[in-house]
């Protein structure tokens, strides 16, 4: 039998999801009190970055024609 990792499993660990709003993903996490980081652009896709219980990062991206580097302002 294999031992149990000690700590969380994920931390180190990210995981990326194409989606068609990632914006959406940041607007639900925010209105459930999810710590969720502020979007921002990166390779011509928004992307949202939040960690789950177990240290694992969740990225969801969405295409974008914003510039490169811009920050979502609510």
């Amino acid at each position: 039998m294999t031992p149990a990792p000690e700590g969380k499993v994920g931390i180190g660990v990210s995981i990326y999801f194409i989606c068609d709003d990632a914006l959406a993903i940041y607007r639900q996490a925010k209105a459930k009190d999810i710590a969720v980081k502020k979007p921002f652009v990166g390779n011509g896709m928004w992307v949202v970055q939040l960690a789950d219980p177990d240290g694992y990062q969740l990225c969801f991206e969405s295409g974008t024609s914003e510039p490169e580097d811009s920050l979502y302002s609510e």
